[in-house]
């Protein structure tokens, strides 16, 4: 994991590579202080050497100017190196969650994933800037030290560093406990980040039904979790800097004790004894480092684990001899298809079925019977368990996937829309469009109208999800969506089933006008608007029932025409 995280250097390793010979510069000032002291004690101040003591005054003082550079250069550029690789990082993830297959997001909540690239990323800069710059500082503060050290009285070096190897062995046991409580602490606040994205982007809905008490709960019993898994963190963190803390209070005891002893004696002067003792607090400030290191390089690596983990996630795979679908006329044939999804469940068995180009096919059915991953299944979106889908007869596991989904427009119930304006919406359908074109789009969809009595006309801002859009307008955006990316094949999974009546004879001619000439498959709930169907494919439990025209199926008198009958029956009721 360490060679992975260390990969990430390489495009910044210029950077990197000054701010460590910056690092190094600022560990050699350091180490100035202490000799030019001992020099002033020992030498120049009992000498009466005042000429000296002035001159090495002046290159103190110019070593500490060129010190507030390094420290700026480190400050700045350093963090900026930290700050280049979380990008690069979170470019990454965003790069590989464009490959991964619908079953992940089926699976993962957006709030998790938004920890993994927000939360995780910022421990992991922190230790991409901070880690190498402490870690090499305190190795050239400590071996400097002690090989100074040593020149003034090597037994008093070798006794006080003798409790260096107690200090290590304390932190790896600690940092092994630390890491566990880091982990789960990280899951915890992926949980909780989960949950309040939930909980804010269904705001409206808890208004509506006066759940705010319940969504409060619901967010305090995440949050609880949250404090739970922080306290066994800090608990773990508070031991190891805490224990750490005596071991260097220990240290400062023996130096302070054994000085004395050799002072005492005559072993060291009183000059060598004030050297020894600054360099024994500039030698543990680098111990001080490696134990703050040891904390950081958790937080950072339990981060960078945790962005392993999803760029290590299975991509979507394609044929290494994938075609590119060219000229598509829109025949669909499903040769023996048997679906499963990840949890088991099996949802489709045996499907036989062949759609003519420019056909218009309904499939029909109770709900849960799968109908809407059979719309999911053309696109790729999912693999197959056995059997084939082809598309003028290749099949799709040979198409690439971008090529297939090119030539394939999906209107759906739930109709997603990004913040930003109406413009943006519609040219997503295809990204190089002009402005006539998609002004085009949105007369075909019956929005334009709306659109232009609006006072920014296509420029309107429509809100998060297009909160400040109704039911009918998002539908017509997405439907002008399409038209714009014209494809030859056309999905229509309830596109209708959530307007009112008005509204859904508004939005059923732009489908209309948008199914000619194209392949289209519909998902319907209302069988009054699917009567002109080509066929009509009844499915239920995962099998196909029934198949024929509106009237055929009414004649066999099966299970479509008692969904019919039971449809007409419930209105006139209401009527």
């Amino acid at each position: 994991m360490l060679k992975r995280f260390i990969q990430y250097y390489k495009p910044h390793k210029r950077l990197f590579l000054l701010d460590m010979a910056a690092a190094f510069l600022i560990a050699l000032c350091n180490l100035c202080y202490p000799v030019i002291t001992r020099s002033m004690l020992n030498e120049f101040i009992p000498d009466r050497n005042m000429q000296l003591l002035v001159v090495f005054a002046v290159i103190l003082l110019l070593i500490y100017v060129l010190k507030m550079l390094l420290n700026y250069f480190v400050q700045y550029y350093g963090h900026l190196v930290g700050v280049y690789m979380q990008a690069d990082m979170r470019r990454d993830i965003f790069h590989h969650l464009q490959k991964l297959p619908f079953s992940y997001y089926d699976d993962h909540e957006t709030g998790h994933i938004m920890s993994r690239m927000i939360n995780d990323l910022m421990d992991i800069s922190e230790l991409a800037h901070h880690g190498p710059e402490d870690l090499f500082i305190s190795m050239i503060m400590i071996l400097g030290s002690f090989m100074y050290l040593c020149t003034i009285n090597w037994q008093l070096t070798v006794i006080i560093f003798i409790f260096i190897p107690l200090l290590v062995v304390f932190a790896m046991q600690m940092r092994k406990r630390m890491s566990r409580a880091f982990m789960e602490s990280r899951v915890k606040i992926a949980e909780v980040n989960a949950n309040l994205e939930n909980s804010i982007s269904g705001i409206r809905v808890s208004k509506a039904f006066t759940n705010a008490k319940f969504e409060e709960e619901k967010f305090q019993k995440g949050n609880s979790a949250f404090i739970k898994a922080r306290e066994k963190s800090y608990k773990a963190m508070g031991q190891f800097h805490s224990g750490t803390g005596f071991i260097i209070d220990f240290l400062n005891v023996v130096v302070l004790v054994a000085g004395g002893i050799y002072t005492y004696y005559g072993w060291i002067n009183y000059g060598d004894l004030v050297a020894y003792m600054l360099f024994i607090n500039m030698f543990i400030d680098p111990i001080k480092k490696l134990i703050n290191f040891v904390e950081q390089f958790q937080n950072g690596m339990t981060g960078f684990s945790r962005f392993c983990e999803l760029i290590d996630e299975q991509i979507e795979e394609e044929s290494e001899h994938s075609k590119i679908l060219q000229e598509v006329r829109g025949e669909i044939v499903f040769d023996d298809v048997n679906f499963t999804y990840s949890d088991g469940k099996e949802v489709l068995h045996d499907i036989d079925l062949t759609i003519a180009p420019g056909k218009k096919v309904a499939l029909v059915g109770p709900s849960g019977g799968g109908k809407t991953t059979i719309c999911h299944l053309i696109p790729h979106f999912y693999p197959l368990e056995s059997g084939q889908i082809k598309i003028d007869g290749i099949n799709i596991s040979d198409i690439s996937f971008a090529s297939l989904r090119k030539h394939i427009g999906i209107v759906q119930q739930d109709v997603f829309l990004f913040s930003g304006t109406i413009r943006d919406n519609i040219a997503y359908g295809d990204l190089t469009a002009s402005d006539e074109a998609i002004i085009e789009a949105a007369k075909r969809a019956n929005i334009h109208d709306y659109v232009m009595s609006l006072e920014d006309g296509y420029l309107t801002n429509i809100g998060e999800r297009g909160i400040k859009l109704s039911g009918g307008q998002k539908q017509r955006l997405s439907i002008a969506r399409v038209f714009l990316k014209n494809p030859a094949i056309l999905i229509l999974d309830e596109a209708t089933s959530a307007l009112d009546n008005t509204t859904e004879v508004l939005i059923q001619k732009a489908l209309d006008e948008l199914c000619k000439g194209r392949t289209t498959i519909v998902v319907a709930h209302r069988l009054s608007t699917i009567k002109n169907a080509d066929e009509i494919v009844v499915i239920t439990k995962g099998s196909i029932l029934e198949q024929g025209t509106h009237e055929e199926l009414l004649q066999r008198g099966g299970l479509y025409k008692r969904l019919y009958d039971s449809q007409f029956k419930t209105m006139d009721e209401e009527v």
